[in-house]
């Protein structure tokens, strides 16, 4: 049996730079439009920006703005105790780490989580009709798309989109970034910084620098931490897409 080699006959290396890249894209897309301009209001997105994420972030994850930015904002007012939807010291770190995108998911199906924590998010036609009732067709289309365009293997580059966010995000940030790293604040909470100059995790991994200042646009504290999704923040603001509100 041959093979679909699809319409783009790319080398390995190829393959494995556009896999990246489109991860890269989705990671920044969390970071800057669902973290840092949803949950946190940190800064304002030109409307055509915001929509441009939440459109990606339809195709890769199917994730909500709202239950998104409810089971973080609960996280921020619950961290630590009985009720933080993902806390690793009430849950235990490999729950968190392996099973993150459950404890998500749990939270998100809340009603009360998201009516008291999830006021301020898109409530337009697209959501009502299309991003909430209809966010799996999204990374169907994803499926399709990468399919079309590499055959067979599209279908483990599509793979490695969809456990990309649940790993990284509901998993890494949400558990390691409570449980292990160094810490340049002494906040009322477990939350650690993992590495200095981290890209996979678009500067979220500067956890602590966070929870010290939740409202602020840049992760980054000290001169030699590197905050990528800051980087992008600034493009966007000097391009007069973004408006930073505090970066501190």
């Amino acid at each position: 049996m041959r093979f679909f080699t699809g319409i783009v006959n790319w080398p390995w290396w190829g393959l494995v730079v556009y896999t990246l890249s489109m991860t890269h894209i989705t990671i920044a897309a969390v970071t800057i439009y669902l973290h840092r301009f949803s949950a946190h209001r940190a800064l304002e997105l030109n409307p055509a920006v915001s929509h441009l994420f939440r459109f990606w972030l339809w195709l890769t994850t199917g994730m909500r703005t709202k239950e998104w930015a409810a089971v973080h904002r609960k996280h921020h007012a619950r961290v630590e105790k009985i009720g933080d939807p993902h806390s690793p010291h009430i849950f235990g770190i490999w729950k968190v780490l392996f099973e993150g995108t459950e404890l998500y998911k749990i939270e998100a199906a809340n009603a009360d989580t998201l009516e008291v924590f999830g006021k301020g998010t898109p409530d337009d036609w697209l959501e009502r009709w299309l991003y909430t009732p209809l966010n799996l067709l999204g990374i169907g289309i994803m499926l399709a798309i990468d399919v079309i365009l590499f055959g067979t293997i599209g279908i483990t580059i599509w793979a490695v989109q969809m456990v990309w966010i649940p790993f990284w995000a509901a998993g890494v940030i949400n558990g390691v970034t409570h449980y292990w790293g160094y810490r340049n604040f002494d906040t009322a909470d477990e939350s650690r910084n993992l590495v200095p100059w981290g890209i996979i995790i678009g500067g979220e991994e500067l956890h602590n620098n966070h929870h010290a200042f939740p409202t602020s646009a840049r992760l980054s504290n000290k001169r030699w931490e590197f905050d990528i999704g800051w980087l992008y923040i600034r493009l966007l603001a000097m391009l007069g897409l973004a408006r930073v509100k505090r970066s501190t």
